[in-house]
């Protein structure tokens, strides 16, 4: 039989206690992060591309958490704050 698979059974009920999220943009992209996972699990028969960007969009949220930022949000600081070519 196979187990139910849903964020919080693989990452813990944040609601529960531990891990405790101290600031509230954290518990909202955990929620987002959780929300990309279940549509990737939607996704990732019929669509596979779809499925992908679900799991990057996943990734940008915990990356939100951690401090991890990718080249393509560099990219996008740097054009918005910089004015880069104008």
């Amino acid at each position: 039989s196979r187990l139910a698979c849903s964020p919080f059974s693989r990452c813990g009920d944040p609601l529960a206690g531990s891990p405790s999220l101290t600031q509230s943009r954290h518990s909202l992209h955990l929620g987002d992060c959780a929300a990309a996972l279940a549509r990737y699990d939607r996704e990732r028969r019929r669509d596979l591309g779809m499925a992908a960007e679900r799991l990057r969009l996943a990734r940008r949220h915990l990356g939100r958490i951690t401090g991890h930022v990718g080249a393509e949000e560099v990219l996008d600081i740097i054009f918005r704050d910089f004015c880069v070519g104008k």
